[in-house]
């Protein structure tokens, strides 16, 4: 009796790792097409970040560039206009404590 009980759980053995294996088999091909299109939305997230990158880099240097543009000007206009500076310096203190010292009443 024991050796067939044995028998018998071998063949439910078998039959359960053959199943295992049959379904395994027909899962592969829809695990193969969601990995690869999860690969290929990893590719273009991939392209994506990288063109907004470069557009960032250009920008900024775009940015960069204007600031040391207006840096310039504003230098070379203090260098030629020194009295004209210092009032328009003036005046804009002027109107900022005005405003200031009137909001806090």
């Amino acid at each position: 009796m024991e050796a067939i009980g044995k028998f018998e759980g071998s063949n439910s053995v078998n039959s359960a790792h053959n199943t295992i294996n049959k379904a395994a088999d027909a899962a592969r091909p829809a695990v193969d097409r969601i990995a690869n299109g999860a690969h290929q939305a990893v590719d273009r997230l991939a392209e994506v970040a990288s063109s907004a990158a470069d557009t960032l880099s250009v920008r900024g240097a775009q940015i960069r560039d204007a600031q040391a543009k207006l840096a310039g000007q504003a230098r070379g206009y203090v260098s030629t206009h020194p009295l004209a500076t210092v009032g328009i310096a003036l005046a804009a203190g002027f109107l900022l404590s005005r405003l200031f010292s009137s909001s806090s009443r």
